[in-house]
Protein backbone atom coordinates (compact mmCIF):
# COMPACT_ATOMS: atom_id res chain seq x y z
CA UNK A 1 0.00 0.00 0.00
CA UNK A 2 1.45 3.41 -0.83
CA UNK A 3 -1.01 6.26 -0.26
CA UNK A 4 1.29 9.39 -0.62
CA UNK A 5 -1.17 11.79 -2.18
CA UNK A 6 -3.42 11.59 1.19
CA UNK A 7 -2.09 14.74 2.88
CA UNK A 8 0.75 16.12 0.57
CA UNK A 9 0.08 20.01 0.38
CA UNK A 10 -0.72 21.15 -3.31
CA UNK A 11 2.81 23.09 -3.58
CA UNK A 12 4.67 19.60 -2.85
CA UNK A 13 5.18 16.74 -5.68
CA UNK A 14 4.63 13.18 -5.31
CA UNK A 15 7.84 11.54 -5.44
CA UNK A 16 7.42 9.99 -8.73
CA UNK A 17 6.35 13.59 -9.85
CA UNK A 18 9.66 14.82 -8.79
CA UNK A 19 12.07 16.40 -11.25
CA UNK A 20 14.68 18.53 -9.49
CA UNK A 21 15.91 18.23 -5.95
CA UNK A 22 13.83 21.31 -5.68
CA UNK A 23 10.82 19.21 -5.85
CA UNK A 24 12.25 16.23 -3.94
CA UNK A 25 13.02 18.86 -0.84
CA UNK A 26 9.74 20.71 -0.77
CA UNK A 27 8.29 17.28 -0.45
CA UNK A 28 10.57 16.27 1.93
CA UNK A 29 9.64 19.35 4.28
CA UNK A 30 6.16 18.78 3.56
CA UNK A 31 6.25 15.69 5.59
CA UNK A 32 8.61 16.43 7.81
CA UNK A 33 5.89 18.61 8.76
CA UNK A 34 3.30 16.56 8.50
CA UNK A 35 5.19 13.96 10.51
CA UNK A 36 5.53 16.37 13.43
CA UNK A 37 2.00 16.74 13.31
CA UNK A 38 1.28 13.43 13.68
CA UNK A 39 3.78 12.83 16.38
CA UNK A 40 1.83 15.77 18.73
CA UNK A 41 -1.53 13.98 18.21
CA UNK A 42 0.77 10.51 19.30
CA UNK A 43 2.05 12.76 22.27
CA UNK A 44 -1.35 13.86 23.24
CA UNK A 45 -2.28 10.28 23.49
CA UNK A 46 0.78 9.55 25.45
CA UNK A 47 -0.78 12.93 27.92
CA UNK A 48 -3.87 10.82 27.92
CA UNK A 49 -2.55 7.63 29.03
CA UNK A 50 -0.57 9.11 31.73
CA UNK A 51 -4.26 10.97 33.17
CA UNK A 52 -5.70 7.78 33.01
CA UNK A 53 -3.37 5.88 34.57
CA UNK A 54 -4.14 5.03 38.05
CA UNK A 55 -0.55 4.26 39.24
CA UNK A 56 3.43 5.42 37.91
CA UNK A 57 4.39 1.64 37.36
CA UNK A 58 1.46 1.65 34.90
CA UNK A 59 3.48 3.90 32.33
CA UNK A 60 5.74 1.51 31.37
CA UNK A 61 4.23 -1.83 29.67
CA UNK A 62 7.05 -4.12 28.04
CA UNK A 63 4.01 -6.26 26.31
CA UNK A 64 2.23 -3.28 24.79
CA UNK A 65 5.55 -1.68 23.72
CA UNK A 66 6.67 -4.86 21.92
CA UNK A 67 3.07 -5.05 20.53
CA UNK A 68 3.54 -1.25 19.29
CA UNK A 69 7.08 -1.93 17.52
CA UNK A 70 5.92 -5.45 15.93
CA UNK A 71 3.02 -3.60 14.32
CA UNK A 72 5.11 -1.13 13.01
CA UNK A 73 7.33 -3.43 11.58
CA UNK A 74 4.73 -5.06 10.18
CA UNK A 75 3.04 -2.43 8.31
CA UNK A 76 6.74 -0.97 7.14
CA UNK A 77 7.32 -4.55 5.54
CA UNK A 78 3.65 -4.53 4.00
CA UNK A 79 4.83 -1.20 2.60
CA UNK A 80 8.19 -2.14 0.76
CA UNK A 81 9.85 -0.21 3.75
CA UNK A 82 12.86 -1.64 5.78
CA UNK A 83 11.34 -3.32 8.82
CA UNK A 84 14.65 -3.05 10.61
CA UNK A 85 15.28 0.83 10.19
CA UNK A 86 11.31 1.10 11.55
CA UNK A 87 11.73 -1.09 14.40
CA UNK A 88 14.77 0.75 15.35
CA UNK A 89 12.70 4.46 15.26
CA UNK A 90 10.21 2.79 16.52
CA UNK A 91 11.86 1.90 19.61
CA UNK A 92 13.32 5.00 20.41
CA UNK A 93 9.84 6.23 19.62
CA UNK A 94 7.74 4.27 21.80
CA UNK A 95 10.89 5.13 24.69
CA UNK A 96 10.98 8.83 24.44
CA UNK A 97 6.86 7.91 24.69
CA UNK A 98 7.26 6.53 27.73
CA UNK A 99 9.54 8.59 29.23
CA UNK A 100 7.14 11.79 28.33
CA UNK A 101 4.28 10.22 29.89
CA UNK A 102 6.24 9.88 32.62
CA UNK A 103 7.19 13.16 33.29
CA UNK A 104 3.43 14.10 32.21
CA UNK A 105 2.32 11.41 34.53
CA UNK A 106 4.28 13.36 37.61
CA UNK A 107 2.82 16.63 36.39
CA UNK A 108 -0.39 16.26 37.25
CA UNK A 109 -0.20 14.55 40.56
CA UNK A 110 2.46 17.51 41.75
Amino acid sequence: MNDTSARLPETAKLPEQCETMIDVRAGVDATDRELVALLERRFGYMRAAARIKPTRDAVRDEDRKASVIAAAVAEAEDRGLPGDLIGELWEQLVEGSIAYEFVHWDQIRD
